[in-house]
């Protein structure tokens, strides 16, 4: 080589300065593009429309009897649809046994209820979120898997609890309980049509709500039911919520429960606020535009705790 830096011909030729300038941008391009976008589970895929944070839908799906810890150790579709959405680390369920939380899921109160009892025991007066919906205009619907007819008030001898139906005990609405307390098999049909209620629980027999089962057995019950939402127009659309949660732990873990809310404006959300029962209720209340029942007007909101807005739909319209 000369003094002017000439390259000897015996020597490898050094790449020029573009081929190192495009060479170091397509590195660039793919180590952005690997191992650095979080992913949700297979089966749950995120909206191509775009995605708003208000909610007009909430489904909520109750299991039974296990705490936070246990959910997430032992239930790994809903560890999933926490961890990609959006979960709650201090939500504690009300009392013990079952049916108090159940109640005050519906109607904002235990009712002074402290015990498992069926209808005939605690005939109970006022409104619930769901009535709540259905006289505001807007819709409602509970879906109880093994409940052999409409609102059914007795076991018979299956795998439908009574104790985890509440709008079945509230004797001023049971004409609506009567009409739309279904049995869970219309839950299929409802989704594929595109007109979710605006209000709905989804409450598993006792084998699917780990009662009686495992929690691996409720896992994958859950997967499937909300596999079919997250599917849907209304999902896609960012109107529906889906919640998960537990009625109660297992009296061992301070009541604390897992609950999850999946919404695709969620990306990993951890709320740290402290929430219950109650804070549900009241946002059952707020997408129909209605107000907060009894203790459930002074809770905090659990669509607020998450970013997320009730958007009540003009009533009459397309739900």
């Amino acid at each position: 080589m000369n003094d002017r830096g000439d390259v000897h011909p015996d020597r490898p030729r050094r790449p020029g300065a573009w081929v190192v300038l495009v060479t170091a941008v397509v590195l660039l391009a793919a180590a952005c593009g690997t191992g650095t976008r979080a992913t949700g589970p297979a089966t749950l895929p995120t909206p191509t429309t775009e995605r708003t944070t208000h909610v007009s839908k909430i489904v909520v799906f109750v299991v039974e009897n296990h705490s936070r810890d246990q959910m997430l150790a032992q239930m790994p579709f809903t560890r999933g649809l926490a961890r990609t959405y959006g979960y709650a680390t201090r939500y504690t369920a009300m009392t013990h046994p079952s049916l108090p939380n159940y109640l005050a899921i519906a109607s904002g109160s235990t009712q002074g209820v402290i015990d498992d009892r069926n209808p005939a025991s605690h005939v109970l007066r006022g409104p619930t979120v769901l009535g709540q919906a259905v006289t505001s205009g807007h819709t409602a619907a509970v879906y109880a898997e093994g409940m052999p007819e409409n609102c059914a008030s007795t076991n018979r001898g299956s795998r439908y609890a009574v104790r985890h139906n509440p709008w079945v005990y509230f004797r001023d609405e049971r004409s609506l309980c009567q009409h739309h307390d279904v049995p869970l098999g219309d839950l299929p049909s409802t989704i594929n049509s595109g007109r979710l209620p605006t209000v709905s629980l989804v409450i598993p027999d006792l084998c699917h709500d780990a009662h009686d089962c495992s929690p691996a057995s409720a896992d994958a019950w859950l997967a499937r039911h909300v596999t079919s939402l997250t599917a849907g127009s209304e999902w896609r659309s960012g109107r529906l919520a889906i919640v998960v949660t537990a009625d109660e732990d297992d009296e061992h873990h301070g009541n604390n429960v897992l609950t999850v809310v999946a919404h695709p404006a969620l990306h990993g959300t951890v709320v740290t606020e402290p929430l219950n029962h109650l804070s549900l209720s009241r946002s059952l209340s707020a997408v129909s535009g209605s107000p907060a029942l009894n203790q459930a007007a002074g809770a905090s909101s659990l669509l607020h705790a998450f970013g997320l807005t009730a958007a009540p739909e003009r009533r009459g319209s397309d739900q």
